[in-house]
C-alpha cells in the first residue's frame, strides 16, 4: 500500500486533474491512499471570504464565496457527464455548510472561523477528483477525513489525537481496501470531539500523508509537485538552483525548520519513526527521477538556501539595565506561547533580547504591546532572513552583497543573516 499526495498546483486546471487521474490509474496494481489539496488558489480565495465575514461584511463574504462555488461547479462540468448529478449534489451540500455559517455573525475568534471555512477547499477538490475517477471507471472510495483525523481545538495549528486517529484508520480505512483499489481523502484538515473542523497548519497536507502512512502503515509516501525534485533553493528566486536526488530525514527536517517550503515541518517524524521513505516526484513528468528522502546519510550536498521575506525584528531591552536572563526571559516566553508565535532567530545581549518573527500584523502588534509591560520594545519591519546550510564564503558574500546586515549567526553547518 502506498500513499500519494497531490498539491493544489497539480489540480489547478482541467488538464491537470485529468493528468492526476492518469498517474493514479498508472499504479492501478497498487492499493493507494490518495490525499489531495484544495484546487489552485482556493485557499487564498476562502481566506478572503473569512476576512470579509469576520469584518462584518456579510454580503461581500457571500459574493466572494459565490465566485468560489462557480469555479468548482464549472470545473466539475468539464470532468463529469454520467456522474454530474450526484457530484453536483455533493458539492452543493458542502456549499450549504459554509453559507449557513456566513449568514450568522462572528461570535468566536478568527482562527475558529478560518478553519470552518478554509477546510472546505479540500472537500470541494477531492469530491471533484473522486467523481472524475468514477466517471472513468476507476474503483475509488471517497472519505471525509474529518471522520478520521481527530484533533484538539487549537484552530489553524491543531494537534493530532494519534490514538483516536489510529483506531479510526483501522476500523474505517483499512476495510475499504478489501473492496476498493483507491481511497481518496483530504489533507490539511481534521475535526475536534465536537465535530468542529480544524486545520493542521499551512501546507499541512504533507503532514496528513505522513499520518496515514505511519498508521496504516504504508510502504512509501509520494508527494507530487510541479518541480523535478527537491532543489537546493527556490528556482523562482534562484534560476541556478540544482536538483538533489537523495536527502536524509535529518536534512529535510533542518530545511523545514528554517522555512524551506518543500516539505511541511511535521511531516518527517512519523515517516522516520517507521523508516517509511518519502518520494518527491514531478506530476508534470512522472518519469523524472525525483528525490528520495530516507535514513541514508548523504554527503557533499550543495549550499541549501532559504529566504524568508517580511520579517520583523523586535528588541526587548531591560527597562532598568538589569540582566534580561531568568524571570524577564521566562515572562517573555510565556507571552510568546500565549500569542502562539515563535522566533525564527534570537540572540541575547546582557540587557536585551533580539528576536526575528514572520510578519503577522495582528500577532506582532499584540506581542509588542504585551512585552512593553516588561521591556522597552523596538520594532523594525520589512527585513529578510537568509539561511544557508552547507554554506561557503562565496555564497554568503554573493547573497548578502549590497545588503545591510542587522543580525548574523553561524554554526559549522548553517549561517543565518537578517538583513535590510
Amino acid at each position: 500500500m502506498k500513499v500519494y499526495k497531490f498539491g493544489g498546483a497539480s489540480i489547478n486546471t482541467i488538464d491537470r486533474i485529468k493528468n492526476v487521474a492518469a498517474i493514479i490509474n498508472a499504479d492501478k496494481k497498487e492499493k493507494l491512499l490518495v490525499i489531495i489539496s484544495a484546487m489552485g488558489k482556493t485557499t487564498n480565495a476562502l481566506e478572503a471570504v473569512v476576512n470579509a465575514f469576520f469584518e462584518g461584511k456579510k454580503e461581500e463574504a457571500l459574493q466572494l464565496f459565490e465566485q468560489v462555488k462557480d469555479t468548482h461547479l464549472n470545473t466539475l462540468k468539464y470532468l463529469t457527464t454520467l456522474q454530474w448529478q450526484p457530484a453536483t449534489e455533493q458539492l452543493k451540500d458542502f456549499f450549504t455548510e459554509i453559507e449557513w455559517l456566513l449568514h450568522d455573525k462572528p461570535v468566536r475568534n478568527y482562527d475558529y472561523y478560518y478553519d470552518q471555512v478554509v477546510c472546505c477547499g479540500e472537500l470541494f477538490s477531492t469530491a471533484i477528483v473522486a467523481w472524475h475517477l468514477k466517471e472513468n471507471g476507476m474503483d475509488v472510495a471517497w472519505i471525509d477525513v474529518r471522520d478520521i483525523v481527530r484533533t484538539d481545538n487549537n484552530f489553524r495549528d491543531a494537534g493530532v489525537d494519534w490514538a483516536f486517529t489510529q483506531k479510526a484508520i483501522q476500523q474505517q480505512i483499512k476495510p475499504l481496501f478489501d473492496k476498493h483499489d483507491v481511497v481518496l481523502t483530504q489533507g490539511f484538515i481534521g475535526a475536534t470531539d465536537d465535530n468542529e473542523s480544524t486545520t493542521l497548519g499551512r501546507e499541512g497536507s504533507d503532514y496528513s500523508g505522513a499520518i496515514f502512512a505511519n498508521l496504516l502503515p504504508a510502504e512509501s509516501v509520494t508527494i507530487w509537485k510541479d518541480v523535478e525534485s527537491v532543489m537546493n533553493a527556490d528556482p523562482k528566486k534562484f534560476p541556478e538552483a540544482v536538483n538533489m536526488h537523495h536527502l536524509s530525514y535529518t536534512e529535510v527536517i533542518e530545511m523545514a525548520y528554517y522555512g524551506a517550503q518543500v516539505i511541511h515541518p511535521k511531516t518527517i517524524k512519523p515517516l522516520q519513526n517507521k523508516g517509511i521513505p518519502l518520494y518527491v516526484k514531478s506530476f508534470i513528468d512522472p518519469a523524472l527521477q525525483g528525490t528520495v528522502i530516507s535514513n541514508d546519510h548523504v554527503k557533499n550536498l550543495p549550499p541549501i538556501i532559504v529566504v524568508k521575506e517580511k520579517q520583523v525584528l523586535m528588541q526587548f531591552r531591560s527597562k532598568d539595565f538589569s540582566f534580561v536572563e531568568d524571570k524577564p526571559v521566562d515572562d517573555l516566553h510565556h507571552i510568546l506561547r500565549e500569542i502562539k508565535v515563535k522566533p525564527n532567530l534570537s540572540q541575547n545581549t546582557a540587557i536585551s533580547l533580539l528576536c526575528c518573527f514572520d510578519e503577522h500584523a495582528e500577532k506582532t502588534d499584540q506581542l509588542a504591546l504585551a512585552a512593553s509591560e516588561i521591556f522597552d520594545v523596538e520594532v523594525e519591519r520589512n527585513l529578510t532572513l537568509l539561511t544557508i546550510r552547507h554554506y561557503d564564503e562565496d555564497t554568503i558574500t554573493r547573497l548578502t552583497q549590497d545588503k545591510v546586515i542587522v543580525l548574523k549567526q553561524k554554526t559549522p553547518t548553517t549561517v543565518q543573516v537578517l538583513m535590510r
